[in-house]
């Protein structure tokens, strides 16, 4: 058996969590192989909304296993409300999440770690969530982790040097020693509940899954343009959210890796601070906004907007092998006349579609235009419906990013989403 790899071919936020729940019957298996919990999937079905941060999207169907992978870092307070959120609208948790020993946690120190780095950074920040994430996985390559598994050995000595070290730390970036007494008594609570799940040598388990010929589905989190060593440095995540993450965030092998699904919205959007080469300043921009919703499912911030790139696209078509593509938020487009694509960059007067080491001030967009297909897409429920504009614009992706586009949404609940033949 293989594992596919479900991703965001974007700036994050392109739906992956609702794929994840309309796959997830295909599949034995759904685990998440990085990020922390700064990623709010949200799911709507049966007329009820769910945000996920850490817990897999797969939670909710049908008793699949969930797995929490290695290459997550994981806040055992926000863990604990997702979980007792999940567990009181009836999804039997325990019994079908099991969590890698070796994801490493976030402390409480390390989300004032991230407030004090993000204040030093002045103008230049990256416009982090603030969850302590950055710093989690600073101390995980740096070799002064905390991981889950630490929690069943010597877990008070191991804590309380690496508490101490964040406290030296804070003391001389910001002169003054923190309270955290609070908020510790909190977390450490939090830790308990997190022992009442099953730990897992998550690599091992995944492995023999495998060789019992069951079938996995992992879930990324972010989005491709965020990954760290390939995204906007630096304004980027701090884990490799393509599918070479998948490996390292769940202990499996390259030719493990079955079919790569690379989400992206039918347009383009990017929370916080970075570069972002079609955005929309305009009035069309915040159309796009309201009509998408587009705020952030965790911190609620307005998503800035744009037109979909597919110089991008391509770009991390190839980085991730994308085998195919799934097409978010078509509906949101339903009313405009003119559809937009950006197909190439102008860099100080040289036309180029291969995605830069920079796409500063220096870049301009070259588009496309396309004509709408001014029709109410939320209601379509088989891919015959779809009008001739919009299928022209399925052809138009499909001959430029050299990938089929097998699932189209036409809305945000489960049952909004079309399987194209």
């Amino acid at each position: 058996m293989k594992i596919d790899v479900l991703l965001g071919l974007q700036w994050g936020d392109e739906g992956k969590g609702k794929v994840v729940d309309v796959l997830t019957p295909r599949y034995d298996v759904v685990a998440r192989f990085q990020g922390g919990p700064n990623a709010g999937h949200t799911l709507e079905f049966e007329g009820k909304k769910y945000v996920l941060r850490s817990i897999p999207s797969g939670i909710f169907q049908h008793g699949q296993v969930n797995i929490i992978g290695n290459g997550v870092v994981l806040d055992p307070v926000l863990f604990r409300e997702e979980a007792e959120s999940l567990e009181k609208s009836g999804v039997d948790i325990k019994h079908i999440l099991k969590i890698s020993k070796k994801a490493h946690l976030i402390m409480p120190t390390h989300r004032l770690l991230d407030a004090a780095y993000e204040k030093l950074k002045g103008d230049a920040k990256i416009g982090t969530t603030g969850k302590g994430i950055g710093p989690t996985y600073t101390d995980k390559t740096s070799r002064n982790g905390l991981r889950i598994g630490d929690t069943l050995l010597d877990f008070d000595n191991r804590y309380a040097a690496a508490k101490k070290r964040h406290i030296e730390l804070l003391k001389a970036i910001t002169g003054e020693t923190p309270d955290i007494a609070e908020a510790e008594a909190k977390w450490l609570d939090a830790v308990k509940y997190l022992q009442q799940y099953e730990l897992i040598d998550s690599e091992h388990y995944v492995n023999k899954l495998l060789a019992q010929g069951k079938s996995i589905l992992c879930e990324g989190a972010q989005g491709s343009l965020l990954d760290v060593d390939f995204g906007s440095y630096p304004f980027v995540t701090s884990s490799n959210t393509i599918c070479a993450g998948a490996c390292t965030g769940l202990g499996v092998a390259p030719n493990k890796i079955g079919d790569v699904f690379g989400i992206f919205k039918a347009y383009c959007t990017r929370v916080g601070s970075g570069p972002f080469p079609t955005e929309l300043h305009d009035e069309t921009g915040k159309k796009i906004r309201d009509l998408g919703h587009e705020y952030g499912a965790v911190t609620g911030r307005e998503r800035r907007c744009g037109w979909v790139d597919l110089v991008a696209l391509r770009y991390t078509i190839m980085l991730n092998g994308v085998t195919q593509l799934i097409m978010m938020k078509s509906d949101v487009l339903d009313s405009f006349d003119t559809i937009k694509a950006c197909v190439a960059y102008d860099i100080d007067g040289t036309t180029t579609t291969d995605f830069p080491y920079s796409i500063e001030s220096n870049l301009t967009p070259i588009y496309k235009e396309l004509p709408g297909w001014k029709t109410n897409m939320t209601t379509i429920k088989s891919e015959d419906e779809f009008p001739e504009n919009f299928k022209n614009y399925i052809a138009f992706l499909e001959k430029e990013l050299n990938v089929p586009i097998t699932i189209v949404s036409v809305g945000p609940d489960r049952e909004q989403t079309i399987i194209r033949k």
